[in-house]
């Protein structure tokens, strides 16, 4: 018996182990991928109980959430596009992926990588709520809850050795919560310059894989370890605060120039000035500002009846491109009666100067900006001698202002204490605008801004109660604004003639300190003597 055993098991192992090999080979040679059907939907009346408990963690978030806004519109749009972007993310994804499988083709005897099969399906993704989340910066932020159970039909095809093996993805389903950045928000459209998209969340990415007919998904331990792989590599790459910025419209042309060092101008003296006055002589003073600023020229004491005055005068300029701009020198006659006669002109281009170098010009005067008209070197219109020293700023601090933060978490190191509360400085104050200010008898505002001494004034927004002006001034500062306050006043004014013409709608004193120590502030405060007023201000220091 024990012997009738044994041999009927060899017989059973030399005949079991050729017939699985021929219906392994049968399979891996004819085996074709399932064709994807389209999945059973209910009504959820048709459902009974059990069934509506089993769905409970799937209902939107606008039902549980009142943070939550409902968006059937966009869903909709989303359905009515979907054929079309079905074929355009498709076509997107063979012209990516035709490169990468081009590495792979003769190593590890393989021959050829294609899609048999690509489709994302006939189910688009559904947005479950949408959250819009309100900042201080210029910026637009949504938080979409995304949830797509789609029935994609994708089949990958590889030929080894002349055998064809075709992998197909069945049954895919992803999660998101994805929060999607618009900025920085210019006056240009699309009105966006960037889209920033990171995920607040690891998402949940669920799916099938079918090779030769099995789903190998069902290997025990194989599904969790690919679930944690899928989640720590997207995790490492979009999991916030990383994010994947997508350039909409060219910085160059929206981002608005930001400080980039002060110009000291020293104005020393002018020599051989033209006679413009009946008595033989001229009241000369100088003029001078940087091209593409729309700020005021800063202007000399007058010397009267001099021709050759001695002024050594030292002003500062806000550079903004030390590349293009070019300083403007206009020296004038002053007359107490009619217009100021030029008595002569002259440009000086600030890529001439080194930064921290103080260097001497001695300039003939010209007639106008045409440089080369022979008719300047007829008549000899004096000279003017200049001092210029470009000071740029730290590059910490123009970092600390274009990134909108002052902690170490934006990239880089601060600047040690002792170079932030010593030395010169930009301080740089926006008004943005204010809301809910209101006023007895008119509702005209604009914003006052006082400091040391200095009265700076916004645009007037007429009959709102809630103004946006945008407006920004800058102080040049020996030292850093420590321990000293900021003024700002919402005042109205009457449009037409009566009295009490102006009205103080509210005010805020605001510390500095805080400034020099972040680099940047930007918040909203509330204004004394107003019942719900509120005034919305950025500052930032800015150190040479």
């Amino acid at each position: 018996m024990g012997f009738l055993s044994t041999l009927l098991g060899i017989t059973g192992f030399g005949i079991g182990v050729p017939f699985g090999l021929l219906v392994g080979f049968f399979l891996f040679i004819y085996s074709k991928p399932k064709t994807v059907k389209e999945p059973i939907t209910r009504p959820l009346y048709e459902l009974d109980n059990d069934a509506l408990l089993d769905l409970l963690p799937d209902i939107p978030l606008w039902v549980k959430c009142p943070d939550y806004e409902r968006v059937d519109w966009l869903n909709q749009f989303v359905t009515d596009m979907w054929p079309y972007l079905d074929k355009a993310v498709c076509a997107r994804i063979r012209s990516m992926t035709e490169p990468m499988f081009a590495e792979y083709i003769g190593k590890f005897q393989i021959e050829a990588i294609e899609f048999d099969e690509l489709s994302l399906g006939t189910l688009p993704p559904e947005i479950h709520g949408l959250k819009i989340c309100e900042t201080n910066e210029k910026e637009l932020v949504l938080e979409p809850a995304v949830r797509w159970a789609g029935n994609p039909n994708i089949v990958l095809a590889l030929k080894v050795l002349s055998f064809r093996i075709t992998i197909q993805l069945v049954d895919l389903q992803i999660f998101l919560a994805p929060r999607i950045t618009l900025k920085p928000l210019v006056p240009t459209l699309p009105c966006f310059a960037t889209v920033a998209v990171s995920l607040l969340e690891k998402p949940d990415v669920d799916f099938g894989m079918s090779i030769l007919g099995g789903d190998i998904m069902a290997i025990p331990g194989l599904y969790h370890f690919v679930q944690k792989t899928i989640k720590r590599q997207v995790a490492n790459l979009y999991l916030w605060p990383q994010t994947l910025e997508i350039p909409i419209l060219d910085p160059a042309t929206v981002s608005v120039k930001k400080p980039v060092g002060i110009l000291h101008v020293k104005v020393v003296r002018a020599q051989k000035l033209l006679k413009k006055d009946i008595l033989g002589a001229s009241d000369p003073y100088v003029k001078l500002n940087l091209t593409g600023e729309k700020l005021p020229a800063k202007k000399t004491t007058i010397k009267k009846r001099n021709l050759n005055p001695e002024w050594n005068e030292k002003f500062k300029l806000i550079v903004k491109d030390h590349q293009s701009q070019v300083l403007q020198l206009q020296v004038f006659d002053w007359d107490k009666v009619g217009s100021h006669d030029r008595l002569g002109m002259q440009f000086i281009p600030l890529k001439l100067l080194t930064p921290y170098e103080t260097k001497e010009f001695q300039l003939d005067l010209l007639k106008h900006t045409y440089i080369t008209d022979p008719q300047d070197h007829k008549k000899q219109r004096g000279k003017i001698v200049v001092e210029l020293t470009y000071a740029p700023f730290r590059e910490e601090s123009i970092k600390l202002e274009e990134d909108g933060y002052g902690r170490k978490e934006s990239g880089f190191d601060r600047p040690s204490d002792s170079e932030v509360f010593s030395g010169a400085g930009l301080l740089s104050v926006m008004v943005l605008g204010a809301e809910d200010v209101e006023g007895e008898r008119h509702n005209n505002p604009y914003a006052v801004v006082l400091f040391r001494g200095e009265t700076k004034k916004t645009k007037m927004i007429k009959k709102t109660r809630d103004p946006l002006w945008n407006d920004e001034f800058q102080f040049t500062l020996e030292e850093p604004p420590l321990n000293e306050k900021i003024h700002i006043e919402v005042m109205s004014r009457r449009t037409g003639l009566g009295f009490r013409s102006k009205e103080c709608l509210g005010n805020v004193d605001i510390n500095l300190t805080d400034v020099v120590h972040n680099g940047r502030i930007n918040q909203k405060y509330h204004l004394i003597n107003s019942k719900n007023g509120v005034i919305h201000v950025e500052i930032s220091w800015t150190t040479v």
